[in-house]
């Protein structure tokens, strides 16, 4: 499409509180924002347009492509050598000498799936390269991916209810839940510790339909909090869901770990894929790290020790 009118001000505002600060937090919650945003995609004029389309397209009206036009997109180099897809939140966001032949108005989703299929030729998203700059690596791209495949999952007609109430856990623990500790701390986790399911409720509450309490009534009953204190200075917390959560493709078992003298927070993941089970890491900035396999010899809270100790 091109010649649309956005009104990214929630966008905007959010990247302006992450320009003054930068920390974790401004960037999750603009990543919360952009996912649900379309942006300005600088490009070469599309291959495959029609003439008509060409002729609408010259003279500023908005024009509706197909799957089957071709768009090359206008990259910026970086000092390294390599590349980054420049994305805007707006038209006033791209200085006057930084025009490209044609301006595309493109979900962040279809962004997306544009860098994952040339990640050989794109290394990360400039949002707003010439004011806010907020990098996107290809590690937050790929959470934001996972992420708006279980949205779209959670939307389809074709789940069965088993696998939409897999896919809204998986929401839960992967990013409510450690967005919301990695925000509160010590408070949040001693919460966690003493309301255990209770206290996922919000969350769950979040991500279900109107009307659908099973999901509550599960949080409430089939979820266990275990806590170890490893030293003066080290709080592991053992978050254990419910027993058909260990499914493959699920988080069943979370560990959060807590540096009281920092405050710092650190959160693990046990998920089940079809190579076996591995540890997960979630970021504060809501990243995801795949790492090892998980021990089937009961060293798990060992194991985590050693991640611990290690960042």
């Amino acid at each position: 499409m091109n010649g649309q009118v956005l009104d990214n001000s929630q966008l905007e505002s959010a990247l302006e509180e992450f320009a003054q600060d930068r920390q974790k937090d401004s960037y999750a919650k603009v990543m919360e924002i952009l996912e649900k945003s379309a942006v300005l995609v600088p490009s070469l004029p599309p291959q495959g347009l029609d003439q008509e389309a060409q002729e609408a397209m010259r003279t500023g009206e908005t024009v509706h492509l197909s799957k089957d036009v071709k768009v090359i997109p206008c990259l910026l180099k970086k000092s390294d050598g390599g590349s980054a897809l420049p994305i805007f939140s707006s038209a006033a966001q791209i200085p006057p000498d930084k025009r490209s032949p044609v301006v595309l108005t493109l979900s962040f989703a279809a962004c997306l799936s544009m860098v994952m299929a040339n990640q050989e030729h794109i290394d990360v998203v400039a949002l707003n390269p010439f004011t806010h700059n907020m990098v996107l690596s290809k590690a937050v791209l790929e959470v934001a991916v996972k992420r708006l495949e279980s949205v779209s999952q959670a939307k389809g007609v074709n789940l069965t209810p088993e696998q939409f109430r897999q896919v809204l856990h998986n929401r839960v623990m992967l990013y409510l839940l450690p967005m919301h500790l990695f925000k509160e701390g010590e408070e949040g986790l001693e919460r966690l510790r003493t309301e255990e399911g209770a206290f996922l409720v919000p969350f769950y509450k979040e991500v279900y339909p109107q009307g659908k309490d099973a999901a509550i009534a599960q949080a409430l009953q089939d979820f266990s909090v275990m806590t170890l204190n490893v030293t003066d200075d080290m709080q592991i917390l053992r978050l254990d869901t419910p027993s058909r959560t260990e499914k493959t493709g699920m988080c069943y078992r979370v560990y959060v770990v807590l540096n009281r003298d920092t405050q710092q927070i650190q959160y693990y993941t046990l998920e089940k894929t079809k190579q076996g089970s591995y540890f997960g890491r979630i970021m504060p900035d809501g990243t995801y790290e795949r790492m090892e396999p998980v021990p089937d010899n009961g060293t798990e809270i060992e194991a985590v020790i050693k991640f611990a100790s290690a960042v």
